[in-house]
């Protein structure tokens, strides 16, 4: 299938609809967009029939799914929870690490190297998210492979070549060196499951930091500010992401996470090119109910799953259980955000911020051709990466 043409749909640009525009794919890579007269008869056409052409997800935060958490740090577990979320049209993702000791982290990072070398990989990088989380909001992680972060450790990490995206804790001891250290490596920088300050956000900003993770989930706010530092009360996370431009977020839309009016107010203060959708997906992706490790299949922490989102044991959420198809559905329904901003946020937007844009995340010529067929009711129909159909079958 080195030649693919798209046709009797709807393309999903950036800003706008495309409406019975086809899309031309040669050797993997998106030619041409718009009207076309004629196809050689050698083009293998893929009728829309008038569906949605969108472009394949992207994936900046995400746990695992079908069984396997990425922290399994086993090359199946890898490719088990990729298969998954490329079911939910996710086309390029970041393997999210959890808290846990040093040879768990490694063995992940091993694992996903790996995997990402098999055909059809959507690997596009692994995030390096825990260990290095503030003690008081750790949320469902492990709280025993929680740590500060040290040179020693995480030059070990970086020696690997695969973390591309790298979270810590504003206020830990040794952030600030993790953080300038990541942002040379070109990592997208990040905060999160912290209890920072406005003014250690900043000191955060002027080393390199430019992202908070999942927006209101396991951070910091004015109140518990007040808690940790007492008067006068001080701005935290979320003011200092609202007030400046340059900082992006995500928001997890599964619906269970955040009232629609959260879903709104951070579209409306944030922008489309500034706020991503993730899934934060733990190993409970299409799976029945249950009892299940979010992390290590042997180390990690208990959550149970009720089929629409983990709960940890103490009553708290434990991420979702759903893939990056729901949270577009989810946004779409609960914001006032256009289609194309809502396929933006969950494909180009969290694409710019990883610095692979100029690859994918888009349905313009140059880019790779990683596409979803999306139906009227933006449910899942066909997924290519790289001009390559992917199996969406849920295996029995």
């Amino acid at each position: 299938m080195s030649h693919l043409a798209f046709v009797n749909g709807t393309v999903i640009t950036p800003d706008r609809l495309l409406e019975g525009a086809t899309v031309v794919c040669r050797d993997g890579v998106i030619e041409s967009v718009g009207r076309v007269r004629g196809l050689s008869k050698s083009t293998t056409i893929i009728d829309s029939r008038g569906a949605f052409i969108s472009p394949g997800f992207i994936d900046l935060h995400v746990h695992g799914g079908a069984g396997a958490d990425f922290m399994d740090g086993t090359v199946s577990a890898v490719l088990a929870a990729c298969q998954a979320h490329v079911r939910h049209g996710t086309t390029r993702l970041f393997p999210t690490t959890t808290t846990g000791s040093p040879d768990e982290i490694l063995a992940m990072l091993t694992a996903c190297q790996l995997a990402q070398a098999q055909p059809l990989s959507p690997i596009a990088g692994v995030h390096l998210y825990g260990p290095f989380f503030a003690a008081d909001k750790v949320g469902c992680h492990a709280a025993t492979g929680r740590r500060d972060p040290t040179p020693r450790e995480w030059q070990r990490y970086w020696k690997t070549g695969i973390v591309s995206i790298a979270t810590c804790a504003a206020e830990l001891p040794g952030a600030i060196p993790f953080i300038k250290a990541a942002a040379k490596q070109g990592c997208l920088v990040t905060c999160g499951h912290s209890n920072a300050s406005w003014a250690e956000m900043a000191q955060a900003f002027a080393a390199g930091m430019r992202h908070v993770d999942h927006f209101w989930c396991a951070m910091s706010s004015v109140p518990s500010i007040r808690q940790r530092l007492g008067t006068p009360m001080q701005g935290s996370m979320a003011e200092f992401v609202l007030m400046h431009d340059e900082m992006s977020t995500e928001v997890i839309a599964d619906g269970y996470h955040l009232a629609p009016e959260l879903l709104e107010f951070a579209y409306r203060m944030k922008g489309p090119e500034r706020l991503c959708l993730v899934t934060d997906a733990n190993r409970a992706l299409d799976m029945p109910s249950g009892e299940y490790r979010f992390g290590h299949h042997a180390t990690g922490s208990i959550f149970r799953s009720d089929g629409r989102v983990g709960w940890a044991s103490g009553g708290s959420l434990a991420s979702s259980v759903v893939g990056m198809d729901t949270m577009v559905r989810h946004t779409k329904r609960s914001t006032t955000a256009s289609l194309p901003e809502v396929i933006r946020m969950a494909s180009l937007t969290p694409a710019e911020r990883a610095g692979i844009a100029t690859q994918t995340g888009s349905i313009e010529p140059g880019k790779a051709a990683d596409i979803v067929v999306l139906s009227t009711k933006l449910k899942v129909k066909q997924v290519f990466i790289g001009g390559i159909r992917v199996d969406t079958k849920k295996p029995r």
